[in-house]
């Protein structure tokens, strides 16, 4: 009987199938978060609706890939327990790590520029009223974000498309998995960056004009888990009331 890796031509093809299964899943939570935006802001703009759209793209791979943590901590903790409970090392957990690490790392990037989550220095930005704030994201969008990505993307489609032409392999295990679908992630990492990076610019016009930052995907939701609480406590103040006036009334 032909095991599961023969079915898929060897364990080096893995890195392959690995990274073209999470593709649907993508496009299923991108319309989930889509359409979860639509209704919770039926009265958005036409830029406000294509803001929430690439913000809902961000936000579903980086929610998909996501999950490679998981991978990561089972397929480090089997390595651990293998080797010193039965002296028998795996041949693919080193790959693995880096190459789950890596993919979490990178395809999260967008996802935490959605969110405003990327680490920075604010004890004097967050003092300064948004318009100022505005003015200096965009000064350094377009000084170091975009320059800096691009380079990422063309650094990166050279590198991966040599180790694909080269048809690479890892040597730095036995199992010896494809990288080039691996490395093809970089350039991908940058155009989601950028994408994601226009769409913050848009926002910094906005805030420019209006003197008021824009919601994001997420400023949404929370918006709506607000008003559901705040429906909540007034259903349950209701009752209270109600029972009150009862027990005033001899009824309860």
């Amino acid at each position: 009987m032909q095991s599961v890796f023969d079915l898929i031509g060897g364990p080096r093809q893995l890195t392959l199938y690995a990274l073209l299964v999470p593709i649907p899943i993508v496009v299923v939570a991108f319309w989930i978060e889509l359409l979860g935006a639509r209704r919770r802001a039926p009265d958005a703009s036409g830029i406000e609706q294509f803001l929430f759209a690439v913000d809902a793209l961000s936000t579903a791979v980086g929610k998909t890939f996501g999950w490679c943590i998981v991978l990561l901590t089972f397929s480090t903790s089997y390595e651990v327990f293998a080797r010193y409970m039965f002296g028998a090392p795996t041949d693919w957990a080193f790959d693995a790590s880096y190459m789950l690490y890596g993919t979490l790392f990178m395809m999260a990037g967008a996802y935490a520029l959605s969110r405003n989550a990327h680490v920075r220095g604010d004890f004097l930005y967050r003092a300064w009223p948004p318009r100022r704030q505005a003015a200096m994201d965009l000064v350094l969008y377009f000084l170091f974000f975009f320059p800096g990505m691009l380079a990422f993307i063309y650094a990166g489609y050279n590198f991966a498309k040599l180790s694909w032409l080269m048809n690479e392999y890892s040597a730095a295990s036995p199992s010896g998995p494809l990288l080039w679908p691996f490395k093809w992630l970089i350039p991908v990492t940058g155009a989601f960056m950028v994408l994601q990076g226009i769409v913050e610019v848009i926002r910094c016009v906005i805030c420019l004009r209006t003197g008021e930052w824009p919601q994001r995907l997420h400023d949404v939701e929370e918006l709506e888990k607000v008003v559901l609480d705040e429906a909540e406590h007034r259903k349950e103040a209701g009752m209270a009331k109600a029972e009150e006036a009862g027990l005033r009334r001899g009824d309860v």
